[in-house]
């Protein structure tokens, strides 16, 4: 499936920083996704797109450029990303589950100064999508302009936002936008609906071919109103790992100049003037080799190298988000939050499988090697 990047800073940062320079940025996860299990369909080349917020005098609404072509073979993407600065970033490479190849579905998806990308599924598509679709009011039906499962989820956050009291149209008319608790209430009403459409879906229909139909869904969402930020890493299922998704924060995301590529997050105090969030982190800090010679980093281990290659930088630059939570951003602060609803397990030691999300071709951490 897809990956993705979040950046929020209180100062812009360059976007080739981010989109080009890295290791492991995102346009080398476009064709070299390392914690991409699917060895079917190794590549998310089926286009991608960037947005970001420009100086306020030029309005609230954010940037967005997206294309078909695949991000390792866009000129154009770098010759954007070394010239463009913002505070914050969204940044989006693609894999289809659902919908065409088209501009029209390529995220980020955005109204107004609201922005939205989405990594995962939702399970059951063919018997949900009309239902959904008719439970929206007029407005946000016809705001879809695609045909894929995460703009269709996109205009239902625009409708539970509504519905709530808060009209899309209006954030972009505020200095604060909504405030991150209205986009958290909003994308949990969002994955609430998707939930209650897909346990409605008949038995009848739940068998396909004599195979049963998959009503999992994996929901990794994050928002924005140009202020603050909020994403999920959620799957519904008790017993199943959701898609990864790391932050990262500190106060400066610089590259060590004896090795190009080489970025790590700077931590001069305990404040945050930047947090960054991924898919898949953008530096593989391989960290001391253990007693064997194997690199151990905090994610998985690499196979055995010399000691001498070993990368000295610190092995915690990058943190995984839990299953099933909110990760929210307001004024550089991070909150994390559990989704407590049906599928959540309050025991910190649960191992949940990873079959599903790697049967999708999305990398999960096993519980073990969080430990570590």
């Amino acid at each position: 499936m897809c990956r993705f990047l979040v950046y929020k800073g209180k100062d812009e940062i360059l976007l080739s920083k981010l989109i080009l320079e890295p290791q492991h940025s995102i346009l080398t996860q476009s064709y070299d996704s390392r914690l991409r299990l699917d060895t079917r369909r190794p590549h998310n080349g089926d286009g991608f797109g960037l947005g970001y917020y420009t100086s306020p005098s030029l309005g609230p609404e954010p940037c967005i450029f997206t294309s078909t072509i695949p991000a390792w073979n866009c000129i154009n993407l770098h010759r954007l990303s070394s010239k463009t600065t913002s505070n914050l970033i969204f940044a989006h490479v693609r894999a289809t589950t659902e919908g065409s190849l088209s501009d029209s579905n390529c995220h980020p998806f955005h109204h107004k100064s609201l922005m939205w990308m989405h990594n995962g599924n939702i399970g059951g598509w063919k018997y949900v999508k009309r239902n959904l679709a008719l439970g929206l009011r007029g407005k946000w039906f016809s705001s879809v302009g695609g045909n894929t499962d995460s703009e269709w989820a996109f205009a239902v956050f625009l409708d539970a936002l509504d519905q709530m009291g808060y009209d899309p149209d209006s954030a972009s008319l505020s200095e604060t936008g909504f405030g991150h608790s209205v986009l958290r209430k909003a994308l949990l009403a969002t994955i609430e609906r998707i939930n209650t459409l897909i346990a409605e879906i008949p038995d009848t229909e739940r068998r396909e071919s004599d195979e049963d139909l998959e009503c999992r869904s994996l929901l990794n969402f994050a928002v924005t109103d140009g202020h603050s930020v909020v994403c999920t890493r959620y799957v519904s299922s008790m017993k199943d790992e959701a898609a990864s998704l790391y932050w990262s924060s500190g106060t400066s995301w610089q590259e060590d100049k004896s090795i190009k590529g080489r970025y790590r997050m700077e931590r001069r105090d305990k404040g945050a003037d930047i947090v960054l969030v991924a898919s898949e982190p953008l530096t593989f800090e391989r960290g001391k080799c253990d007693p064997k010679g194997t690199k151990r980093t905090g994610f998985y281990s690499l196979p055995s190298i010399p000691v001498a290659e070993a990368d000295p930088f610190p092995t915690d630059d990058w943190v995984i988000v839990p299953t099933n939570s909110t990760l929210t951003i307001h004024k550089q602060a991070v909150m994390i939050h559990p989704i407590i609803d049906k599928y959540y397990n309050p025991n910190p030691s649960y191992t949940r499988s990873t079959g599903f999300a790697v049967s999708k071709g999305l990398d999960v951490i096993e519980e073990k090697e969080r430990g570590e």
